[in-house]
């Protein structure tokens, strides 16, 4: 023995704690979430994944429906049929764009408006329970963390699941 050193080679031993693996945390939390607002949104049409396309339609940055799909990561037939049930609600509609006569924009309606603030204070107050442990700086520095990996990640070369897939996968549910 040299320094207080043995002469054998140790394997590093793995760390078995579910709770120090990112996937088992990240699952967790998704799962938390995933029921929480589920709960919040109560009958609102196509539960959290419509709820994401109301937030991307209100704010207006998708010119078309098919750019909403690639956005949002959702079959641009599926796209169709959520669309298709939210002008029969009254929350979108279609409307002639502008800058291409051919093409048409989801645009919400302020029937849609109206209904998104009163479904984001709901998410918003589920949303605060599952982040309970944190106060309130921890969870804006989390949720602003949680975006900038969001949106600065790259996205992995492999695009065999969109990003709705990919959480239904994470959660179980297909």
């Amino acid at each position: 023995m040299m320094n207080g050193m043995s002469n054998s080679t140790t394997a590093a031993q793995p760390n078995t704690s579910p709770q120090e693996d990112f996937g088992w945390t990240l699952g967790v939390l998704v799962r938390n979430y995933q029921n929480a607002s589920t709960a919040a949104m109560g009958a609102f049409p196509h539960g959290a994944r419509g709820y994401q396309v109301l937030v991307a339609v209100a704010s207006g940055e998708q010119p078309n429906q098919l750019a909403l799909a690639q956005h949002l990561g959702i079959d641009r037939t599926v796209m169709t049929y959520l669309v298709d049930d939210f002008v029969r609600a009254g929350l979108v509609e279609r409307q002639l764009n502008p800058a291409d006569r051919r093409a048409r924009m989801v645009v919400a309606t302020d029937a849609g408006l109206a209904r998104l603030a009163d479904l984001q204070a709901h998410v918003r107050e589920a949303e605060d329970d599952i982040l309970g442990a944190l106060d309130a700086d921890e969870r804006t520095l989390f949720r602003s963390l949680l975006r900038r990996i969001a949106c600065e990640t790259p996205e992995p070369m492999d695009h065999s699941l969109g990003a709705c897939e990919a959480v239904e996968e994470m959660i179980g549910t297909q």
